[in-house]
C-alpha cells in the first residue's frame, strides 16, 4: 500500500511538474524548426490568377505533401513581395505561426496587384468600390473574392474553408476581404492592420511623420511589368542623425528635390539620386482629409461585414505605426455588425512582436515577460483558426471577447467587452505648479515657449531608424526636464489605478501664433526604488524613477475642428484643442505617480508645424517658421477611462 501510494504521489508530482512548464514557464519555439522543414513537409506551387478584368495576380500555394486529408486555406496578401521566387525556392517558415504549419494547413500568399510579380497598377490603399456595376470594377475585395474562387475551385485536398490573415499593409488587406467576402471565407485576423493613412503610419490626426520620410517611395514608386526584384530605392540621408538632418534641411518643400515630380533644380542631390515617387506628390499637394485620403480609408467601409466572417483583431499596446487602425477596426466592426463573432487581442507588443519566436518580450528598454508572443501563436491565435476552419465554426471558441495585456502589472486580462463593462470616467485637471488633480484649482495657466531651432527630440537616442519603434516605451526624463515641455503629475498613489480604454485630452490653449502642434504624454512615473531589470536596459538608463511613457499623440492644431476644413488660431485667444489618444490597459500601481506631458514639436518624429498659419505646411517658406509662446490653462483636463 506505501509503495502504492508513494508512485501516486511520484505520478502527481511529474503531472503537476509537467503542467506548469506547459502554462506557466517560458516556452521556446518547439522550436527549432529544420531550415528544411516546409521543403520537406510541402508541395510548392506557383500561378498566375486571372482576375474579372484580366489582370493576373502572382500567387504561391504551399501545399501538404500528406494528401491523406483535406485541409483549409490560409491566405496572406502582401505588397511585399511572396518571395522566394521559383518553384524550388521555398520559405523557412509559412503561414501566420510555426503551430498551424506543423499541423497542416494549405498556405497560400499572393502578390497584390502591382506589386512584384503581378500584373496591373499598383494604387496605395485602394478605394472600395460599393455596388459594382462592370469587371471593370475593381477594388482589393473583388481581388479577393476573385483569388477565393480561384483557389476552392482549383487547389487540390482543400476543405473549402479559408482564412486570412496579415500584419500591417497586409493587415489592411486581410480586413478587405472581409467585404464584400466569398461565402468560403470563413475567418479573418487583421493584424496591426492599416484603417487610414491620414491617422495610420504616415500621418497622425493630419500631422506628417517626418521619421517616415525614407519609407515613401517603398509605396510610391510605380513598375509597369511583372518584377522578381526591388524596382524603388530609398533617399540617401548620408547620415545616422535624423534630427540634425532634418534640423538642416529645414522647411519640407527642401525635401522635394530627393524627388522626381518637379525636376527641382537643386544640385545637391544627383539626378541619378533622385526618386520618381507620385506617393510623395500626393502627401505634399493634399495637405487635407480631402478626396485623395477620405476614399482611401476603410473604417468607414466596415459596416456590413458578414456574419459569417468570424474577425479577430490583434495589436500592440505600443506599436508605433498601427495602433489606430486596429482599435478603430475592431469598434467599428463591433458597433455595425453586433452579431458577428469579433474579437481582439492587444499585447505588450510593437509592430508585429506576436509573431516573432523570442522568449523574451521587451519593447525598447521595457521587459514585459516571457513567451508572451509564443503563448499568443499556441493558446490564442491557433486555436481561433482551427475553430472556425477546421471545427464547429460556431460562437462558442472558447476565447474572450477582448484579451488585453495589463502593461503595468504584465498580465493577461479578459473582458467580456471593449471597454470594459466596469470601467468610468475620470476627470484630471492640469493644474499650476505641475499638479495633475481630479479638481480644478482657481484659474491659472503655465507658459513655455517653442523654439523652432531647439524642438523637442522624440528620443534622446541618434542614430537613424527607418521606422521608429522603441521610442513607444522610451524613459521620458530628458524630456521632462527641458522648459518647453510641461509636466502635471498626481501625488505618489496610495492604491492601484488602471486604465482600461480610451483617453481624451480635452486641452484649453493659446499661442502668440496662428497656428501649433500639441503633443500630450501619458508617463508612468516609477519609484526611486524600483528593482533594476537583468538585461535589456539601455547602459545609461535605470529603472529607478523610469518615466515609462504608456500612451501619446499630437494633433495638429489647425485640424482641431476639422481635419478637411483648417483654421488658423486667434493669436493669444483662448481655445479648445481635444486629443484622442489611443486605448489604454495600463495599472499605475501603489507608489507610482501617473504624470502628463504637454509639449509643441515632437521632432523629428513628426514635421515641423511653422506656427503661422499657411495653406499648406508642405509649401511652407523659412519666414513662416517662427518661435511662439504658448500657454496652457487649467480648464484643461484628461478624461480617463478607468476599472471601477
Amino acid at each position: 500500500m506505501k509503495i502504492l501510494l508513494r508512485l501516486i504521489l511520484i505520478l502527481s508530482i511529474v503531472f503537476t511538474s509537467c503542467s506548469k512548464t506547459n502554462k506557466d514557464q517560458p516556452i521556446s519555439e518547439d522550436k527549432k524548426v529544420e531550415d528544411t522543414y516546409v521543403k520537406d513537409n510541402y508541395n510548392k506551387k506557383e500561378v498566375t490568377i486571372e482576375m474579372r478584368d484580366g489582370i493576373k495576380l502572382h500567387t504561391t500555394i504551399y501545399s501538404p505533401k500528406d494528401t491523406s486529408k483535406t485541409y483549409p486555406m490560409l491566405m496572406m496578401r502582401t505588397p511585399y513581395s511572396s518571395k522566394p521566387y521559383g518553384e524550388g525556392e521555398f520559405k523557412t517558415k509559412i503561414g501566420p505561426n510555426i503551430h498551424l504549419m506543423k499541423e497542416g494547413n494549405i498556405i497560400v500568399y499572393q502578390d497584390v496587384r502591382g506589386r512584384w510579380m503581378s500584373e496591373g497598377v499598383y494604387d496605395n490603399m485602394r478605394a472600395y468600390i460599393p455596388n459594382k456595376t462592370n469587371n471593370s470594377q475593381i477594388d482589393e475585395s473583388s481581388d479577393t473574392y476573385d483569388t477565393i474562387d480561384w483557389l476552392v475551385n482549383n487547389v487540390e485536398n482543400n476543405n473549402g474553408n479559408v482564412g486570412t490573415w496579415g500584419i500591417s499593409y497586409p493587415g489592411f488587406y486581410a480586413t478587405y476581404s472581409t467585404i464584400d467576402a466569398h461565402p468560403a471565407l470563413k475567418a479573418a485576423s487583421p493584424q496591426a492592420c492599416i484603417g487610414d493613412f491620414f491617422f495610420d503610419d504616415f500621418h497622425h490626426n493630419g500631422a506628417f511623420l517626418l521619421s517616415y520620410f525614407r519609407a515613401v517611395s517603398l509605396f510610391g514608386t510605380s513598375k509597369d511589368k511583372p518584377t522578381d526584384s526591388a524596382w524603388y530605392k530609398f533617399p540617401e540621408m548620408k547620415t545616422q542623425d535624423q534630427y540634425q538632418f532634418f534640423l538642416d534641411a529645414g522647411p519640407l518643400s527642401n525635401l522635394d528635390k530627393y524627388f522626381q515630380y518637379d525636376t527641382p533644380d537643386d544640385k545637391s542631390v544627383s539626378q541619378s539620386d533622385r526618386i520618381d515617387d507620385v506617393f510623395w506628390k500626393e502627401i505634399t499637394e493634399h495637405p487635407n482629409y480631402d478626396s485623395v485620403w477620405k476614399p482611401k480609408g476603410l473604417i468607414q467601409n466596415l459596416k456590413t461585414i458578414k456574419p459569417s466572417v468570424a474577425t479577430m483583431i490583434v495589436g500592440g499596446l505600443f506599436d508605433a505605426e498601427d495602433l489606430y487602425g486596429p482599435f478603430e477596426t475592431y469598434k467599428t466592426i463591433e458597433k455595425n455588425n453586433p452579431d458577428n463573432y469579433n474579437t481582439m487581442v492587444f499585447g505588450p507588443w510593437d509592430h508585429g512582436r506576436w509573431a516573432r519566436s523570442d522568449v523574451k518580450n521587451y519593447v525598447g528598454n521595457y521587459y514585459f515577460g516571457d513567451s508572451i508572443s509564443l503563448k499568443f501563436q499556441r493558446d490564442v491565435e491557433t486555436k481561433f483558426f482551427n475553430h472556425f476552419l477546421k471545427g464547429k465554426g460556431d460562437k462558442n471558441s472558447g476565447l474572450p471577447e477582448a484579451y488585453v495585456y495589463d502593461t503595468g502589472k504584465k498580465e493577461w486580462s479578459s473582458f467580456d467587452s471593449w471597454p470594459p463593462k466596469a470601467s468610468e470616467k475620470l476627470d484630471m485637471y492640469l493644474n499650476k505648479n505641475q499638479e495633475l488633480s481630479t479638481t480644478r484649482k482657481r484659474n491659472s495657466s503655465e507658459t513655455f515657449v517653442s523654439d523652432l531651432k531647439h524642438p523637442v527630440p522624440y528620443s534622446e537616442d541618434i542614430k537613424t531608424v527607418f521606422t521608429p519603434r522603441k521610442y513607444m516605451t522610451d524613459d521620458q526624463r530628458f524630456a521632462a526636464r527641458r522648459p518647453d515641455v510641461l509636466i502635471f503629475e498626481t501625488e505618489i498613489l496610495e492604491d492601484d489605478l488602471t486604465l482600461a480604454g480610451d483617453i481624451l485630452a480635452q486641452l484649453n490653449v493659446s499661442t502668440t501664433g496662428t497656428d501649433a502642434d500639441w503633443i500630450v504624454k501619458i508617463i508612468d512615473v516609477h519609484p526611486a526604488d524600483t528593482e533594476e531589470q537583468e538585461e535589456g536596459m539601455q547602459d545609461h538608463l535605470s529603472m529607478s524613477n523610469y518615466h515609462l511613457m504608456v500612451r501619446s499623440e499630437v494633433m495638429r492644431g489647425r485640424f482641431r475642428n476639422s481635419f478637411e476644413h483648417p483654421e488658423p488660431f486667434v493669436p493669444n485667444k483662448p481655445t479648445d484643442v481635444n486629443i484622442k489618444l489611443q486605448d489604454v490597459h495600463h495599472t499605475f500601481k501603489k507608489g507610482h505617480k501617473l504624470q502628463v506631458q504637454v509639449q509643441s514639436t515632437w521632432f523629428p518624429l513628426i514635421d515641423l508645424n511653422p506656427q503661422t498659419f499657411v495653406p499648406n505646411i508642405y509649401k511652407a517658406k523659412e519666414s513662416d517658421f517662427k518661435t511662439q509662446t504658448h500657454q496652457v490653462f487649467n480648464a484643461s483636463k484628461i478624461e480617463f477611462t478607468i476599472l471601477k
